[in-house]
């Protein structure tokens, strides 16, 4: 054995009963003592009357349901998506709801030119912003090795984390005059790492990586909230699905059939009031329903359970399949949009 693999060695040697140790009488005290602390000091919530707050992906699901959770308690909105008249409906919602002023901008967020233009909206009609809410994403269920073309899932990165990383960017030096905060509504799956959803866990686990990086750079400057749902019900587990060609062909109800089957869903509304509470106490994480928080320590420290799982629910997919109408073959290259 060479030096260099030696002294790696035997720092590995030292480290892991470090790590013991720390588990052992270190964590459970710590976690005891804060959740004491986190009872006696009873968080204020922040007022959102006449805050500002711009919201990606705000046409349906849970993006239009948190434009009406920040409605309720007075703030301005800035909506963006690119249904136009789906957009205008969920203004006059949220007008209707208490939003003192609402301004609906239809934009890609994949696009960088877009992105700018709409924070500078919001800054040239509000002259603030308080909230980056960034909620738009694409979904996708699929079998790696089906999929007939790779770079048509270039999209699912493209939305998932660029049209996070630019609204972010351009939004930075406005949240910073204001102390503001920042929400990117990541998923389950990037914990989780179920099968059929690797390139959208894989967009969702770099929202994380690079979110959780950025908390740290503009602390404590601008606080970072990091969203978990999990299946929720929106447009997207409804099967507003586009097939591998890019067309929007395939039956919604294969989608409904196959997440019902094996995952119950929450409500969008639910989920949206859990999000916009959290992020009002400046919560750093949020999952819901809670249910799935449990699952992300038994994923780090019993990897083989998970693979055990979802290796028995891929197999009586297989099986099912075979002996029926299979609903592989139009979701293994599909997207779904929730904008």
């Amino acid at each position: 054995m060479d030096a260099d693999r030696l002294i790696h060695t035997l720092i590995y040697v030292m480290v892991v009963p470090l790590v013991f140790l720390c588990l052992c009488f270190i964590l459970p005290p710590f976690f005891i003592v804060r959740s004491i602390l986190s009872i006696l000091s009873h968080p204020s919530s922040e007022s959102l009357q006449g805050k500002v707050v711009l919201i990606t992906g705000a046409s349906s699901g849970i993006g239009e349901q948190v434009a009406y959770e920040y409605a309720k308690k007075g703030a301005c909105l800035v909506i963006v998506a690119r249904r136009e008249e789906q957009l205008q409906k969920v203004a006059e919602n949220a007008r209707r709801l208490g939003s003192p002023d609402v301004v609906p901008v239809c934009a890609d967020v994949s696009n960088a030119d877009d992105c700018k233009r709409f924070v500078n909206e919001a800054i040239n009609h509000f002259g603030r912003l308080d909230h980056l809410v960034n909620n738009a994403g694409i979904g996708s269920l699929c079998l790696v090795e089906n999929v007939p073309e790779v770079t048509k899932f270039v999209p699912v990165m493209d939305t998932n984390f660029w049209g996070n990383v630019y609204p972010t960017y351009f939004a930075i030096p406005h949240l910073k005059k204001t102390k503001g905060k920042i929400v990117v509504n990541s998923s389950v799956t990037a914990h989780l790492h179920p099968p059929k959803l690797s390139f959208y866990a894989a967009s969702k686990s770099a929202l994380i990586s690079f979110y959780e990086t950025l908390r740290v750079e503009l602390a404590p400057i601008i606080k970072v909230t990091i969203v978990t749902p999990g299946f929720v019900d929106t447009e997207m587990t409804q099967g507003k699905l586009l097939s591998r060609d890019g067309n929007m062909t395939v039956d919604g109800r294969l989608i409904r059939e196959f997440l019902s089957q094996r995952f119950p869903m929450m409500g969008s509304s639910a989920c949206a009031n859990a999000i916009v509470e959290a992020v009002c106490r400046g919560d750093k994480y949020v999952t819901e329903p809670k249910w799935y928080k449990p699952f992300f320590i038994v994923k780090v420290l019993c990897p083989e359970l998970f693979e055990w799982f979802y290796t028995l629910m891929y197999l009586k997919s297989m099986r099912s399949s075979s002996n029926g109408p299979s609903d592989t073959t139009p979701i293994q290259s599909s997207q779904a949009k929730d904008d």
